[in-house]
């Protein structure tokens, strides 16, 4: 199984949570196989049963598997680093602080890795105080261009850039992606993206020349009954990344 994330037309890949493997199987073709399924690791009370339930996820989507933290939860970036070890998937979330302990205990440079920095309302400037212990200090501000040299000396793949609160930050997410393009660094928009937001932040993203965009799209396409992320939705979201990216 291939721990590469299949993008579109090699630049884009979706992000979305999977509620189940029948959930992620839909998603995934939903997607045409451009999508990583999130399954989140504070979903489960031990390293053997998230390693066991995620390989069934592996199994059904080859490998389109992002092993989650659990709405950013900085305390589940060490399970996330034992269970990618394990599991080699295509995409891991973690913290700032914890890209080296993934990047080391999976051992090879092909997975995704990102690494969380926050908006500062701050042009050109991000917060990397993302830690199960940083994130609790006041807050570290340092230039994107930092915060990206410091992700690459770790082995990190991407900017996560949460939370965006839709278009809420949408200079500093501009400078964000130029940062990203110049370095040549992947970028990972999360937080409030929804139906109505995603094709202005997709967009700012492709014309600043980022090479990889992987934009995490959540709750807003989860159906509130059943939990499941919607198969139609995904294709919605798809057909946007087909009209973007030509």
């Amino acid at each position: 199984m291939s721990v590469i994330p299949s993008y579109y037309k090699d630049r884009v890949c979706l992000n979305v949570l999977a509620n189940s493997v029948e959930n992620a199987e839909a998603c995934y073709e939903a997607a045409e196989g451009h999508v990583v399924l999130g399954v989140l690791s504070k979903n489960y009370t031990s390293d053997e049963a998230a390693i066991e339930d995620m390989k069934k996820y592996q199994a059904a989507t080859n490998n389109a598997l992002s092993v989650g933290l659990g709405a950013g939860d900085p305390n589940q970036s060490q399970m996330v680093s034992r269970l990618s070890g394990v599991l080699q998937p295509q995409h891991v979330n973690q913290v700032f602080t914890g890209v080296g302990t993934s990047r080391a205990l999976l051992g090879q440079p092909d997975t995704i890795i990102n690494g969380l920095v926050s908006p500062t309302e701050k042009v050109g400037y991000v917060n990397i105080a993302t830690g199960p212990l940083s994130s609790q200090a006041p807050e570290a501000v340092v230039p994107i261009e930092t915060a990206i040299k410091m992700l690459q000396d770790m082995g990190g793949s991407s900017i996560k850039y949460f939370p965006m609160k839709g278009l809420a930050h949408k200079e500093e997410f501009k400078a964000v992606a130029e940062a990203c393009a110049k370095y040549d660094f992947y970028l990972e928009p999360t937080g409030g993206i929804d139906l109505s937001n995603f094709e202005e932040i997709l967009q700012i993203a492709i014309d600043a020349g980022v090479k990889k965009v992987i934009p995490h799209i959540y709750s807003s396409i989860i159906d509130k009954t059943t939990g499941d992320t919607r198969p139609e939705d995904v294709k919605t979201l798809l057909d946007m990344v087909k009209k973007i990216v030509k």
